[in-house]
């Protein structure tokens, strides 16, 4: 650990939060690791279940409610916020009221953040180093066992929404966030207190019901975890709870209050890519193996694979108003490869019918 005066940490400080608004962050804190509290809670969640097939949530042990357990010498937590909608991308609210256009989460419209946030994460800590020397430190963007919305809320970057997300009265939720660990005894930034109040517009609103309560998310329910995590069969029930939503879901951000004062993104990474704000479902199941490689190159969506977006795909449009258009999709899909797809085709051939019915 460098030795440096309680003046010169914090003149450090001051200095890491502007270079961290340069890089485009649209702030910087800093926290200490004790995160007791978040441990309790996070093993309560893991007890029910809640985690479903994210087995890699219990995995990591203690070490993801203690810092210094995943990083030895870890004393400090900076964290970063990083805005991300994209300011061109069509109405959200328009796009999910029209049953034949795809609905993409927000954050995976443009570039896979993980690069965009990790990159400028890296170049924050190496000024640090070229300021002080050598110091001991590990970057992480949603990359290893972080509780990333403890800490941000701890160094003063929002607070915890009762859908378990980050908010901030300046600019909402549509934001991503980054860390550095680092063995510097930094001065802490003070948390922000709760701004929900009586609120609760965001568990109204989910579609499968998936906050069972303020601050508690069963992701077995969600659908970012069934469309995105989820590896196999969409349980029954839930399908038709999905509407149109191909890859996440933004319902509980999109009805919040505190996004009408949220930014739009700063960085073109994160404008639209491939018309993917609103596109046509029929188009989009067309998409051939190689399509789907070449076209999602650099995006979010491509780690869950042609399989699983297939099959997020047959859903939506076995929610669809029937058509001749979409009975053609569907139908041309049948015979697929792979058994997943085929599973999930003919069940919405099943649901089309039922709807005409």
């Amino acid at each position: 650990m460098i030795f440096m005066h309680e003046q010169d940490l914090t003149r450090l400080a001051q200095q890491i939060k502007q270079w961290g608004r340069e890089l485009g962050f649209a702030a910087v804190g800093i926290a200490d690791g004790e995160l007791s509290a978040a441990e309790a809670g996070l093993q309560a969640w893991l007890a029910q279940g809640f985690h479903g097939e994210m087995d890699y949530m219990a995995a990591h042990g203690s070490r993801r409610s203690r810092p210094a357990e995943l990083v030895p010498g870890t004393v400090r937590i900076i964290s970063a916020r990083l805005d991300y909608f994209p300011p061109l991308a069509a109405d959200p609210h328009a796009v999910l009221a029209d049953a034949e256009l795809a609905f993409v989460s927000r954050y995976a419209l443009g570039r896979d953040y993980h690069k965009v946030l990790r990159n400028r994460l890296q170049t924050l800590a190496n000024k640090i180093s070229a300021e002080i020397g050598e110091h001991q430190f590990r970057v992480f963007t949603d990359s290893a066992p972080v509780l990333e919305v403890e800490l941000a809320s701890k160094s003063g970057l929002g607070w915890r929404g009762k859908h378990t997300l980050l908010l901030n009265r300046q600019h909402g939720s549509w934001f991503f966030l980054g860390e550095i660990y680092t063995d510097l005894p930094l001065p802490l930034d003070a948390p922000e207190s709760s701004h929900c109040g009586s609120c609760q517009a965001c568990l109204d609103v989910c579609p499968t019901q998936a906050i069972v309560e303020p601050y508690r998310l069963d992701a077995r329910r969600c659908i970012s975890y069934l469309t995105i995590e989820l590896k196999g069969s969409i349980p029954l029930e839930l399908r038709p709870m999905l509407g149109n939503r191909i890859y996440g879901c933004d319902d509980c951000q999109l009805v919040c209050p505190w996004n009408r004062f949220a930014q739009t993104a700063a960085l073109a990474d994160f404008e639209v890519r491939n018309g993917l704000d609103s596109a046509q479902l029929a188009d989009l199941f067309a998409w051939s193996e190689a399509d789907f490689n070449e076209r999602l190159a650099g995006s979010p969506i491509r780690r869950i694979g042609h399989e699983r977006w297939l099959r997020n795909i047959a859903v939506a449009l076995g929610n669809a108003p029937p058509s001749p258009a979409i009975q053609a999709a569907l139908d041309a899909r049948l015979d697929h490869p792979s058994a997943l797809v085929r599973e999930h085709v003919a069940w919405a051939l099943e649901h089309q019918k039922g709807a005409v019915s």
